[in-house]
This record gives C-alpha cells, sequence and structure tokens, in this order.
C-alpha cells in the first residue's frame, strides 16, 4: 500500500508540477499527516523538493518519473505481452533485451521465474531489476545516456554490439507505421536497434496494438526485419493480414478487458 502510494505521488506531481498537501492526500485517499511523513521521505532520498504547504519533483528526478509514467501505459497489454515473451526464453543462450517498457516487462517476468541466461542490455531500468537474480549474467552496454528513455546509446554502443552474437533480440519501438517500418523517436536509438537486428539469430518485437499506424519520426528496419511479433488482441484486422502475407509469426495476447 505505501508503494502504491508513493508511485501515486511521484505521478502526481510529475503531471501537475506542484501539489499542496491536501491536494496530495486527495489523490491517494491517505490522511494529510501520512501525506507530510511520505514527503519529507521522498525528499531525503532526493526526489521531491518541499515548499510551504507542498512539494515538486525534484530536477533531477524529471527524466526518470517521464520513464516511469510510460511505464505505466497500456500496462496490462505490456505485461500480457512479457508472460508470453517469457514462454520464448531457451536456458543457457545469450539474449539482448532493449530498453522499451514493453521489454521491461519480460525483465520483470524473468526476475520472478529467474531462466539461466547470459543477458545483454542497453537499458538502465532493465539491468536494475535483474540486479542479483540467481543464474543471471547481466552485462550493461557502455555508450552515451539517453536521458529520456534511461538507456545507452552511440557510435561507442554500436562498435561493442559488433563483439557480439545474440540467440534472440526482444526489441522494443515506439511505432509501425503504414509503410509497415518500426519508427522511435531518437536517432541514435535507431541506429543502435539497426545494429541489434544485424546482430541476433531471432528478432522479437513486443509491441502493443496502440504501437501500430503510430507515428515517430525515424525509421529502424522494415517490419519484415522481425521473425516474431507479440502483440495484443486490438490489434486491427488490416495489420493481422498484413504480418500473416508478411509470414510474421504473429500472437496476439487476450486483455481483460472487453
Amino acid at each position: 500500500m505505501q508503494s502504491d502510494r508513493i508511485n501515486k505521488i511521484q505521478h502526481h506531481l510529475y503531471s501537475a508540477g506542484f501539489a499542496n498537501v491536501q491536494e496530495l492526500a486527495e489523490a491517494t485517499g491517505a490522511s494529510i499527516v501520512t501525506i507530510r511523513r511520505d514527503l519529507q521521505r521522498l525528499e531525503e532520498n532526493g526526489i521531491v523538493t518541499r515548499t510551504h504547504g507542498g512539494a515538486r519533483l525534484a530536477e533531477a528526478a524529471g527524466p526518470e518519473m517521464a520513464f516511469q509514467s510510460r511505464v505505466q501505459e497500456n500496462l496490462e497489454a505490456k505485461r500480457a505481452i512479457g508472460e508470453v515473451a517469457y514462454g520464448l526464453l531457451q536456458p543457457h543462450t545469450t539474449v539482448f533485451l532493449d530498453a522499451g517498457t514493453t521489454v521491461l516487462q519480460l525483465a520483470r517476468r524473468l526476475r520472478v521465474e529467474p531462466i539461466p541466461l547470459t543477458i545483454f542490455t542497453n537499458g538502465l531500468a532493465v539491468a536494475q531489476d535483474l540486479v542479483n537474480v540467481d543464474g543471471l549474467s547481466v552485462n550493461l552496454l557502455g555508450g552515451q545516456l539517453r536521458n529520456e528513455n534511461l538507456s545507452m546509446v552511440g557510435p561507442y554502443a554500436e562498435r561493442l554490439l559488433g563483439e557480439f552474437w545474440f540467440d534472440q533480440l526482444y526489441l522494443g519501438t515506439s511505432a509501425v507505421r503504414g509503410d509497415a517500418q518500426m519508427y522511435t523517436l531518437n536517432p541514435a536509438e535507431a541506429s543502435l536497434n539497426r545494429a541489434m537486428i544485424a546482430r541476433t539469430s531471432q528478432t522479437i518485437l513486443l509491441a502493443d496494438a496502440s504501437k501500430f499506424e503510430s507515428s515517430a519520426p525515424y525509421a529502424v528496419a522494415p517490419i519484415s526485419d522481425i521473425q516474431t511479433v507479440i502483440t495484443d488482441s486490438g490489434l486491427d484486422a488490416a495489420w493481422k493480414a498484413r504480418l500473416a502475407k508478411l509470414k510474421i509469426d504473429t500472437t496476439l495476447v487476450s486483455l481483460g478487458r472487453k
């Protein structure tokens, strides 16, 4: 309960910029005394800055909270996709997990029920979630930190990829546009994703249905470069037909909502 309340406080502050104690109490259903105690703890951890009567996120917490907000988007679908992806993992293989928020759900599933694997990732959140998990050898790719995605990108990261070969790549995407290409929001990330695809035997795209016909500016690769797509049952019929025509193995996970 405390963890849920703390998360609600942080997300409310991220959305509002500033909130007084009363507003936070109403947003979380907690007492004012409890909120004041929570804010004191968050300030001690460097997450918020308290002001007279309220609080705002500490400046350094902005990118992390932006990432955490994206983690919460379409969370049911992302968790269901992560569950199916977990079933594709093979013990004693070498796997690359990219920095996407859907791939993060696969990492969290793996933490619950570990499989002996060698893991490479460019995602700080992915690496952090897999700290001290039995049977995993976790390797974090070096490079330039991309704050918005808590990921490592850039030419140094790409050079490092050239030294490895992966049995599987679990890849996220910002968008799959009508031209049947995957897109992302950052040119360095797009370039690194292309390098990932070139260094793996099997690329598995983890993307909820909202990513199809969405938009982002930087092309990564044609979706025909992907061997497997795991998405949710919200995918429209036209995209189902296109993926079938491209002979891409596609799994649609069912969601609880009607």
